[in-house]
C-alpha cells in the first residue's frame, strides 16, 4: 500500500507549524518563491505517474515470476523487517550513484536545487526518476519480497525522510549514529566542499558510516544549500531538464565518439577536455554566495500561492480517476506544467509583458478545454470560476502596483 497519499495532510500541517515556529523564533526559513517552486515540482512528480509508462513494474513482475527465490510471507514480521532494511540499502546505492553518475544526477538534481532548507524542500521531487531508478530495487523482488511489502516499506521510507528537512532540530545524541536525522541530512543538502557527496541514507545513516560517505555537521562550517552550478530559476521545466540538456549538448559537441558516449555515464562533473577549455563552467565562490531571490511584490507572492492551490486541485482531479481518456490526462498534466511555468515567470520578475502574454495564452487554452474535454463535468464550473478570478488577478499584476513596483526595483539595480 502506498501510504504517501495519506501523509499529505500531515505534510501540510507540519509545513505550517514549521513556518509559524520560525516566525516565532525570529528564524524563518521560508521564502514564498522558493517554497512554491519546490511544491510545484512535488505536485508535478505526482501528476507524472498518470501519463508515463515505465518498464520497471513489468521487470519486477518478470523477476518475481521467473527469477526469484521462494516468495516470503507478507504475514511475517521478519519479512517486513528485512524489507525495511533491504529497501534502505538499495536506496543508499541509488542515492549515492544519483550523485556520482551524471545520467542519474540529471534525475535527482531537482531535489537539491532549493537554496533554502525546510519541509517544503522534502517535497521537491523529480519527475524523471522513473527512467532508471527502478533498477536498484530489482534485488528485493529477486529475493522474494512481496510487491505489496516493497511498496509499503518504500512509502514508509519516503515519509520518514520528510521530517529531516528542517533547520529547527539540532543534533539528537545516540540517534545520530543509527538513523538519518535533520543534522546529518543538512550536510547532504549542502554545497560546502567538505559536505559534497555525503550522507546518502534514507532511514539508516549506518550505510554511510559503513561505506565511508559519512560527514558530521560542523558548527564551524554552516551548510550553504543548493547546487554548485546554481539554477537561478524557478521554472520547473528547466529544473527538471537542465542537466539532460547539458549532457546532450556536450555529447553532440564532443570530438571523439568515446567521449560522446562517456558523457552520459561519466562521474558527475566530467566533461571532454576540449569542451571544458572552450566553454568552462566555473563553480561560484561560496564566500560570496547569494541566494536567487528576485524582487517581487505582495501581489506576485499571493498570485504564486493562488496558482499552487490551483495545480494541487488539478492533481486531486487526476487522482479522482474520473477522466475517460488518456489524452485528457495528458492535457491536464500539460496544463499543470504550463501553469507552474508562467507562475515562475512572474516570480523571477524578468519581463512582465512576456509573463502576461504567456499567461493569457494559457488562459485561452484553458477556456478552449472547457468546450473540448467532455468529462470535466462539475469541474467545468470550478475551472470557469478559476479563469475569471485568474483574469482579474492578471489585471492587478500588470496594471496595478505589482508590476510597476517590480519594474521600479529592477531599474534601480
Amino acid at each position: 500500500m502506498d501510504l504517501v497519499v495519506y501523509a499529505v495532510p500531515f505534510f501540510i500541517l507540519a509545513m505550517i507549524l514549521e513556518l509559524l515556529w520560525g516566525l516565532y523564533k525570529g528564524r524563518n526559513t521560508y521564502r514564498v518563491n522558493d517554497a512554491v517552486s519546490s511544491l510545484f515540482l512535488g505536485t508535478l512528480s505526482q501528476a507524472r505517474k498518470f501519463i508515463t509508462l515505465g518498464v520497471g513494474g513489468y521487470v519486477y513482475h518478470l523477476t518475481a515470476e521467473h527469477f526469484s527465490l521462494a516468495m516470503m510471507s507478507a504475514e511475517s514480521m521478519w519479512t517486513w523487517v528485512l524489507a525495511m532494511v533491504l529497501y534502505d540499502f538499495c536506496y543508499y546505492w541509488l542515492h549515492r550513484l544519483g550523485h556520482e553518475r551524471t545520467i542519474l544526477w540529471a534525475a535527482h538534481v531537482a531535489h537539491h536545487q532549493s537554496e533554502d532548507y525546510n519541509l517544503s524542500t522534502a517535497l521537491r521531487q523529480t519527475s524523471t526518476g522513473f527512467l532508471l531508478g527502478w533498477v536498484f530495487y530489482i534485488p528485493m523482488f529477486a529475493l522474494g519480497v512481496p510487491a505489496e511489502v516493497v511498496v509499503t516499506v518504500g512509502s514508509i521510507n519516503l515519509i520518514y525522510q520528510f521530517w529531516v528537512h528542517t533547520e529547527h532540530v539540532g543534533k539528537l545524541g545516540w540517534y545520530e549514529w543509527i538513523f538519518v536525522t535533520p543534522s546529518n541530512h543538512r550536510v547532504h543538502h549542502a554545497q560546502n566542499e567538505r559536505y559534497l557527496d555525503r550522507n546518502y541514507g534514507g532511514l539508516f545513516i549506518l550505510w554511510d558510516r559503513l561505506f565511508g560517505t559519512f560527514q558530521e555537521e560542523l558548527e564551524s562550517d554552516p551548510p550553504i544549500y543548493g547546487i554548485r552550478g546554481p539554477l537561478r530559476s524557478f521554472n520547473p521545466l528547466r529544473a527538471l531538464t537542465h542537466i539532460y540538456a547539458d549532457m546532450f549538448r556536450d555529447s553532440w559537441n564532443a570530438a571523439r565518439w568515446v567521449d560522446k558516449l562517456r558523457v552520459w555515464i561519466a562521474r558527475t562533473g566530467w566533461r571532454p577536455a576540449e569542451l571544458e577549455a572552450a566553454d568552462p563552467r566555473p563553480k561560484p565562490d561560496l564566500g560570496s554566495f547569494v541566494r536567487f531571490d528576485p524582487p517581487t511584490t505582495l501581489a506576485v507572492r499571493v498570485y504564486a500561492l493562488f496558482q499552487l492551490v490551483a495545480v494541487v486541485a488539478l492533481l486531486g482531479y487526476l487522482q479522482a480517476g474520473v477522466l475517460a481518456s488518456y489524452v485528457s490526462g495528458v492535457w491536464l498534466v500539460v496544463a499543470m506544467l504550463w501553469t507552474t511555468m508562467t507562475t515562475a515567470f512572474w516570480m523571477e520578475a524578468r519581463s512582465p509583458v512576456a509573463s502576461l502574454r504567456w499567461d493569457l495564452l494559457r488562459l485561452g487554452a484553458f477556456a478552449l478545454a472547457l468546450v473540448t474535454v467532455p468529462e470535466l463535468g462539475v469541474f467545468a464550473g470550478v475551472m470557469t470560476a478559476y479563469l475569471a478570478f485568474n483574469a482579474l488577478f492578471l489585471l492587478v499584476l500588470f496594471f496595478g502596483s505589482g508590476v510597476r513596483a517590480v519594474d521600479k526595483s529592477m531599474n534601480t539595480v
